[in-house]
């Protein structure tokens, strides 16, 4: 797609006599998105030179240490080949000394658009507790509609020397989640950025129901059950994850039909499940459209 760019630009740029011109349309710029944050430009200041080569050698120990990890994984290639129904195999676990660290947490008062708030830490119990307050009241832009969120994901899973990477689940057809909330319902959020801009906002969603009260509750949800949406909608044309491009996981909590106010949400551990049982590959219906639909 970039070349396709890059050609496009040539032959605007060059006239007839070979001159070069400087030439911009509107087709251009619809071509692909600079960011993957799709207009969320909240501007950091940026460190020094000098900044950087010190935060460059401080973090180049810990690279070559999950580099080590990746060669000896290589070497003894012990990939695990049965998976035993009814055993959970956990991802994310808050009982990890860095497991916060894994995590980010943002609202739309981070972007200048309501009044949310929101923590992750840890809960008296040892697990995470994801809480704070959603508010609907927005910012009075004439831009901004409806606003009133809070989320949490993982941070971008990578190899060695910020190397991009991606899970790998398609062994396994269940989620697996050990939570406590509040009577809430909170959206799941499964992202599977793909390589193409088209591709950047691509997410899986599914809803948790809490119960409520001082109990535990395991939820099991097959994979099957994702619906697939891109930037908030929900696309007609769906099908079944891709689970070996899985890249973010997360929860989503909203301030709908007047439920502003305060939330909490304690997570135990996420984990995996093999069930020979469950043979449903996707559970939506799937629409026939044009090749040149995406949504409607």
């Amino acid at each position: 797609m970039h070349s396709l760019l890059r050609q496009t630009q040539r032959l605007h740029c060059l006239a007839p006599g070979g001159a070069m011109l400087i030439h911009t349309t509107a087709t251009q710029r619809t071509f692909w998105e600079r960011e993957k944050k799709s207009g969320y430009k909240t501007k950091l200041p940026e460190p020094s030179k000098k900044q950087l080569i010190v935060d460059g050698f401080r973090e180049l120990k810990q690279e070559i240490k999950l580099w080590r990890q990746e060669v000896e994984e290589h070497l003894v290639s012990d990939p695990i080949l049965v998976f035993r129904p009814g055993e959970t195999d956990v991802v994310f676990d808050f009982k990890a000394p860095d497991a916060l660290d894994k995590w980010t947490v943002t609202t739309d008062s981070d972007h200048g658009e309501g009044k949310s708030s929101a923590t992750l830490e840890l809960s008296a119990s040892g697990a995470g507790l994801f809480h704070g307050e959603v508010n609907s009241e927005h910012t009075k832009d004439g831009i901004i509609k409806r606003t009133g969120y809070a989320n949490i994901r993982t941070k971008r899973v990578r190899k060695s020397f910020k190397r991009e990477s991606t899970y790998d689940w398609t062994q396994y057809n269940m989620l697996v989640m050990k939570v406590r909330g509040d009577g809430r319902s909170y959206l799941i959020n499964l992202h599977t950025e793909g390589y193409f801009d088209i591709m950047w906002n691509d997410i899986y969603h599914y809803v948790l129901f809490t119960r409520g009260g001082p109990h535990w509750q395991i939820a099991k949800i097959p994979f099957s059950k994702f619906f697939y949406s891109s930037k908030g909608r929900v696309q007609d044309r769906q099908g079944p994850i891709q689970l070996n491009r899985v890249t973010h996981f997360g929860f989503s909590v909203a301030a709908k039909k007047g439920m502003d106010g305060p939330f909490g949400l304690e997570i135990d551990y996420v984990g995996l499940e093999y069930d020979p049982s469950h043979r449903e590959e996707f559970a939506y219906e799937m629409y026939k459209t044009q090749k040149y639909i995406a949504a409607t």
